[in-house]
């Protein structure tokens, strides 16, 4: 008897384990409106530093992102549609994979959270993701966020100023520390 109620009790765990697992599916990360951007990154990795200028632009099927030098010359050339990502350094030898959190950490030693940070940018929580802190200012924005093991804190250019579009972002994950500086939005139908 003592037998049987193991054994029922194991298939019933292996049925609500499961059950689980069929919940909860790896889906992409839905994509963030188009938009077109300027600005500076600087990151802090496995005891290295980078830093260059950025212009990322961003559109419904495609991400473009040059990372430049002080004078505007391209570092490397980033490209990613849903079907891969390809890194072009200033040599013009190109890496390829599936998808840009994958390149970066082969190409650059370092992740950059594309899909997420697509929403981060713009002060946004990325729809479906796992949140596990929100905190907001005084008007309502972001100013601190845990989503998908990442910590972000944001930053706007005056506590005073209604614009919802932080000016910096700090983005933190497994002891790598990313910072985004948004010096301009390009494109005119962009907040």
């Amino acid at each position: 008897m003592l037998l049987r109620f193991r054994s029922c009790a194991a298939l019933a765990a292996c049925a609500v384990l499961a059950a689980c697992a069929a919940l909860t599916p790896h889906e992409p990360v839905q994509r963030a409106p188009a938009f077109d951007l300027l600005g500076r990154v600087a990151v802090n990795y496995d005891g290295r530093a980078f830093s260059s200028g950025v212009r990322w632009q961003h559109e419904a099927a495609s991400d473009e992102i040059w990372l430049l030098t002080p004078v505007g010359q391209t570092i490397a050339h980033i490209a990613a549609t849903p079907s891969g990502a390809t890194l072009t350094g200033a040599d013009r030898k190109q890496i390829e994979a599936d998808d840009v959190e994958s390149l970066t950490r082969r190409g650059l030693g370092w992740e950059l959270p594309l899909s997420r940070l697509a929403w981060w940018v713009k002060g946004e929580i990325v729809p479906g993701g796992l949140i596990g802190e929100v905190a907001r200012d005084n008007q309502g924005r972001l100013a601190r966020l845990v989503q998908d093991g990442w910590l972000i804190g944001f930053v706007y250019r005056e506590q005073r100023d209604s614009s919802h579009l932080p000016q910096r972002l700090d983005l933190t994950h497994e002891g790598h520390h990313i910072r985004l500086v948004i010096d301009n939005w390009r494109a005119s139908d962009t907040p």
